[in-house]
């Protein structure tokens, strides 16, 4: 059997011979798969990851502590509610130093950074569930927590706030160029088709926007939808359009003159038919490209965002908001704190920039 030589076929098996594209493609599927079960994999499963420990704030990387959990009413949710959003805890827990059982409880010594002897507090039996004596409350409710990535300025899982975040920066990156393309392929595409008037009133829509710095756009659409999640999304998306309308605009510009076309209009099809079954097809190669340095520029304008205080509102982890919390650590010790994120910030837009430039010398039909 002769094996295809389609372009895709020829197009996949260049992108294979490509170690970056390869490489920066391998990172971006794990960090979805990390995305997807973000909640499964922290170490605090709460929702947002938002359990503070106060006493152990801006610990180091391994920093291990006895922790003491407190049960509360249980709150009903079911497991994909779980996996998914994070459990709804109202457990308390309190990092400790030592304990003492009692007869009818326990006392405990509350942990202290600075070495000094911490409060000592007692919890009587009836404080715990499924527990019938004091002996069994320390292998039920006291265990040794480490915190990897170490704690942030409110004692919060800096790892489970880290393995959350990720979920911001995707999902930013997908509903910002989505929009993007909805938008910049169906106006770039009536402009570079019907021309003329259509052309020259777009042309200046995408003119003046373009004119107007993107940040500076961006947080107009955002104060005026006001602060919040999908806001940010909306308001990047609405930001990222013009690009691609230029593209779309010049390569359908080109294809529209092509022999084939000038077929399917004098065979009578519609316009709507010429366009999204002959034009566009051919013409969104680049298009494909712009939308991997699009994901890069989402994720850093609502890093930016975050940062400003005007992206993804707390207790919502997001890699530019937990900058925007330990920057000022940078000069106090503690760098890792905002170090981190920035870090992962910057390995995600390589790798989508990586990616984009794998697809341009794969599409690139000179080569």
């Amino acid at each position: 059997m002769v094996p295809s030589k389609s372009l895709g076929n020829i197009a996949l098996q260049k992108f294979k011979k490509n170690f970056w594209g390869v490489f920066s493609f391998s990172f971006l599927m794990i960090c979805v798969l990390i995305a997807i079960f973000a909640y499964a994999l922290a170490p605090d499963n709460s929702q947002n990851a938002n359990q503070m420990h106060l006493s152990i704030h801006s610990k180091p990387p391994g920093f291990k502590v006895k922790m003491l959990t407190l049960p509360s009413n249980e709150v009903s949710q079911s497991g994909l509610s779980i996996f998914f959003f994070g459990k709804k805890t109202t457990d308390t827990e309190i990092p400790i130093s030592d304990y003492k059982i009692l007869e009818n409880g326990i006392e405990i010594t509350e942990y202290t950074s600075d070495g000094t002897a911490g409060l000592n507090k007692a919890y009587p039996l009836s404080s715990f569930n499924n527990v019938t004596k004091a002996e069994e409350i320390p292998s039920k409710y006291i265990s040794e927590k480490k915190f990897i990535l170490g704690t942030d300025k409110y004692g919060r899982d800096l790892l489970s706030r880290m393995l959350i975040g990720i979920r911001i920066s995707l999902a930013i990156g997908f509903v910002a160029v989505f929009i993007s393309l909805i938008i910049g392929i169906t106006l770039g595409a009536t402009a570079g088709y019907f021309g003329g008037r259509v052309d020259a009133a777009i042309m200046w829509l995408i003119n003046v926007t373009w004119s107007i710095p993107t940040l500076l756009l961006v947080i107009a659409i955002t104060l005026a939808l006001g602060k919040g999640f999908w806001q940010v999304f909306i308001a990047v998306g609405l930001t990222m359009w013009v690009e691609v309308a230029r593209v779309v605009r010049g390569q359908v510009m080109g294809v529209k003159q092509m022999q084939y076309v000038t077929a399917a209009k004098s065979l009578g099809f519609s316009h709507w038919r010429i366009i999204t079954n002959h034009i566009l097809p051919n013409s969104l190669a680049p298009v494909i490209i712009i939308s991997a340095a699009n994901f890069a520029g989402a994720i850093l304008i609502e890093s930016g965002l975050s940062f400003l205080g005007i992206g993804a509102q707390p207790p919502m982890p997001s890699w530019g908001g937990i900058i925007k919390d330990h920057y000022s650590y940078i000069i106090l010790g503690k760098p890792y704190l905002a170090i981190i994120p920035g870090i992962a910030i910057m390995s995600l837009v390589t790798a989508f920039m990586l990616m984009g430039n794998a697809l341009r010398d794969v599409l690139d039909v000179k080569n």
